[in-house]
């Protein structure tokens, strides 16, 4: 049985039913698929996308990005939609209650057979079970009733640098923003968030996974999240989001061989 991982999606569901009709893919009928988060928004069929994961019931596996984690917040009234969002067609569908409660189930991270799934990225000094055990703690306050509660203080760029001391909204708002925010970061693990539309780093800082002795290096990393850095393929990581969105491509790539499958897709949005 194959596993293949799959880069952000942002509601295109005519790419992604190309990629899962595509030879490798479609022969393989007990195949899994791991989805690098932000399933939605930007692209024109959020909603059906949304619908598409769900229905794949256990053979898909998805983590949470920015962006899914934005639809919930949008739909628990806690942020307003922006004018790029497309995402009021799942607000009102008539089974926008049971996509939200789907959506917020999903975990951030995810370590299976020496490969750890977030969506943007892992703090240098967090290992693999630390990860997922941190991501788990977001997990378990969107799992239960005061999940509205804890959206409306989970925006914010501080604090920048985890400390295991910390508590309340500001331990969670670190691993939010590690697991699905950060690009770049210090050789100590503060976050850089003023950098977002390259793939070079900043002078003093580095791509997260850069970081020199990094507690994941002896896991693979796999992630989406950063399309200016697209894909990247190296022992111990998978980067996988190659702009579809944008007029790039949608990539999948097999855990278990490593043969990729790409696609290319329309342009919905314009960077910028």
């Amino acid at each position: 049985m194959s596993t293949w991982v799959v880069g952000d999606l942002q509601g295109c569901c005519e790419s992604l039913d190309a990629l899962l009709a595509q030879p490798s893919i479609a022969a393989d009928a007990d195949a899994r698929f791991w989805f690098a988060g932000d399933l939605v928004n930007r692209g024109p069929a959020s909603l059906a996308t949304l619908r598409r994961v769900k229905a794949m019931g256990a053979r898909a596996l998805t983590v949470l990005g920015n962006h899914d984690l934005h639809l919930l917040a949008v739909a628990a009234g806690i942020r307003p939609a922006s004018k790029s969002d497309t995402i009021q067609e799942i607000l009102d569908a008539p089974d926008a209650i049971e996509l939200i409660d789907w959506l917020r189930m999903q975990p951030l991270a995810h370590f299976e057979n020496g490969h750890l799934l977030v969506h943007a990225g892992v703090l240098p000094d967090w290992t693999a079970e630390q990860a997922v055990a941190l991501a788990d703690e977001i997990g378990a306050v969107l799992r239960g009733p005061l999940w509205q509660a804890f959206l409306s203080q989970m925006y914010g760029n501080e604090p920048r640098r985890w400390k295991d001391s910390l508590q309340g909204s500001d331990r969670l708002r670190v691993i939010v923003n590690a697991l699905t925010r950060m690009r770049f970061c210090s050789a100590k693990g503060e976050i850089d968030f003023k950098t977002k539309d390259s793939a070079k780093a900043p002078s003093g800082l580095y791509p997260w996974f850069d970081v020199p002795k990094r507690a994941t290096n002896d896991v693979t990393v796999v992630f989406g999240h950063w399309s200016t850095l697209g894909v990247v393929e190296r022992p111990n990581l998978l980067a996988l989001d190659s702009g579809c969105v944008w007029g790039g491509q949608l990539t999948a790539i097999c855990l278990e061989t490593r043969e990729k499958v790409q696609i290319q897709c329309p342009q919905y949005q314009k960077p910028g």
